[in-house]
Order: C-alpha cells, then structure tokens, then sequence
C-alpha cells in the first residue's frame, strides 16, 4: 500500500464512509479508500481531524508530521502489534555484539554495492567515472563484509560514501553547487532533496518494520536516541541510492526540477512547494516501481521489497535464517 503525502496549505484530513478526504475549504481535493494508505505525512500547515485520527490509528495507519521544509517533527503511532515475543527478541539482540555486527555488515555491504550498480549506470552516459574508480567500490564491499569491529565499518561506509558522492558529482551540472554529502542543513539544492528524499524513505520504512511487528526505533547499526527511529535508518541503507539518488538525478537530468525551485535561508536551501509537489509524485512512481534482483527474481515494487527486508530481519532476530541477505540491485 503507498503512502499518502499532503502539503497544500490551510489543507485538512477527515474520514468518511471509510474513505480518506483530502479538503480545503470545504472542497474536497483528494479522497482515498482507508485501507489503500500505509502511511500518512503532512508537510506544514495541514490539519487533521479527531475523527479521522481515531480512524486512522485503529486501522494501524500512522501519521508522521514534516514542517514545512520537510524535517521530521513527530508521529502519531498505532499501538504497536501483538507480536510481544518478536520484540523481546529485539532487545535482547541489542545486548549481542556479534549479531549487531553482522547484521550492520551486511546492510554497509549491501549500499556500497547498490553505489557501485549505480556508478556503473552512470558511466554509460558520464564523462570521468572510470571502472578504476567502480572497482574501489567493489573493494570497499569486500572490506565491509570482512569488517572486524564497528569502528573499522563505519570508517569504510564513509569512505565509500565519499567516493560515491565524488562520482554523483560529475553527474550534475556545475550550476546546482553539489560537491558531495552536507545536511542539518542542507547547503544547496542537492542536499536538500536527499535529505528530503531519505527522510520520506525513513518513515515509509518505519510503516515495513510496524507490519511485520518490529520495534523501528531499536536499531543495531545506527545509535539509538530519542524519537530516533535507528533500525528504519539500518534498513534504508540498502533503498538511499536505489530509490532516492537514482530519483534526483532523473528529476535534474530531465529538467523536471530547476535550481530556481529553491531558495536559501539561515536555516538552509529548501525546495519550494512546486518542487516538492514533484519530488512527492516521483517518489510515489518510484515505490510502486517493479524491480527483480539475484534473489527474487520476479518483479515486485520497492515498497514491497523494504517489507521482506523487514521480514527478513524479524527472521534473524529469531534465528530462523543464519545471516541476513540485504537488498541488492542488478
């Protein structure tokens, strides 16, 4: 089921005769039966009424709240699942080094080789990306998976994200002033749509992990912290490059958003609404795009894909499978 993303402002939610109505001013802009909607995000002034919360939260639909320039304020959050022995089993990973560090392994394993498939792309059609440079890549994969401690893997994610971004560079036109990775806050227009992008990516991978009965907040790679969902942010490791990098650089390369859609401020570079509009309506296509890889070989949507990675972790946290697989793309 895909999400349900509302921004227009002074916009409101209601609920009626199961359905979801998106209204302004009493005129209704949007409606959507209740059980067609995994998740709902509402980006600055956007109201929601008691009713419709009420609906929501026992139909197990969150509702995740973004200021206006797409940061994470809070959530409303169903009672999570009936699933007690799952989550015991949870925390009590959190107490075991080597399953935390196998676990992280493979999903740092698992984005550095989705930026190695993605730098590939790029060199069909982009002057500078060498197979040199796709091979130190592939090698960094080969660290990860052999990683010792967390230490050493954090230090080899970030140099293989360095390297990444170096390549995602020559991708983008000089005007946009991307030069690599920078956000809280974002300082050009680049930055500002993957932090957009991969905070839209977290919660909808908050919603997989709440299916399948996991705690998204206990996470094994990521620290924990207050209102700090780590094991969404483990997860979308795996679908950042994938879904939201490949994302921009479509929307830049196709000329569907523009350096002018931004603006800067002390608090940062933000999109304005027309931008975000069309980043939200890409990156719905984006999740209901059918994908195959090694391991399923038929084609499911990206959506689907982040719940069977839930469902795998749920399975390694109860030992029913010796290791777990990360989402790979071909």
């Amino acid at each position: 089921m895909p999400g349900l993303y509302v921004m227009e402002p002074g916009s409101r939610i209601e609920i009626e005769h199961q359905r979801v109505l998106v209204t302004l001013e009493d005129e209704i802009l949007f409606r959507v039966p209740v059980h067609k909607v995994s998740h709902i995000v509402l980006i600055g002034r956007v109201g929601l009424t008691t009713p419709a919360l009420h609906v929501l939260l026992e139909k197990n639909i969150p509702v995740i709240f973004l200021d206006a320039q797409g940061r994470y304020l809070g959530q409303m959050t169903p009672a999570l699942s009936a699933n007690l022995p799952l989550r015991q089993q949870q925390f009590k990973r959190n107490d075991d080094p080597d399953f935390a560090l196998s676990f992280s392994r493979s999903i740092v394993a698992g984005k550095i080789h989705n930026q190695a498939v993605q730098a590939r792309r790029w060199s069909r059609y982009t002057d500078g990306i060498t197979e040199a440079m796709i091979n130190a890549l592939k090698e960094k994969e080969r660290e990860a998976q052999e990683s010792g401690d967390m230490t050493s893997l954090l230090g080899i994610e970030g140099s293989a994200a360095r390297a990444y971004f170096e390549m995602m560079q020559k991708v983008i036109a000089p005007e946009w002033g991307f030069t690599g990775r920078n956000r809280r806050p974002p300082k050009d227009p680049v930055n500002a749509m993957l932090s957009f992008g991969y905070t839209l990516l977290t919660y909808t991978m908050c919603s997989a992990l709440q299916i399948v009965g996991l705690d998204p907040y206990l996470g094994y790679y990521h620290a924990e912290g207050y209102g700090r969902p780590s094991l969404a942010l483990d997860l979308i490791e795996e679908f950042r490059i994938p879904v939201i990098d490949n994302l921009i650089t479509g929307l830049i390369n196709r000329g569907q958003i523009k350096v002018q859609d931004f603006s800067t401020c002390e608090e940062g570079v933000w999109m304005n609404d027309q931008a975000k509009r069309i980043f939200i309506r890409a990156f719905g296509r984006k999740l209901s795009q059918s994908v195959k890889t090694h391991e399923i070989k038929r084609g499911i949507s990206y959506q689907k894909h982040m719940e069977v990675q839930a469902r795998k972790v749920a399975r390694y946290i109860q030992q029913t499978i010796e290791a777990y697989k990360p989402f790979e793309t071909r």
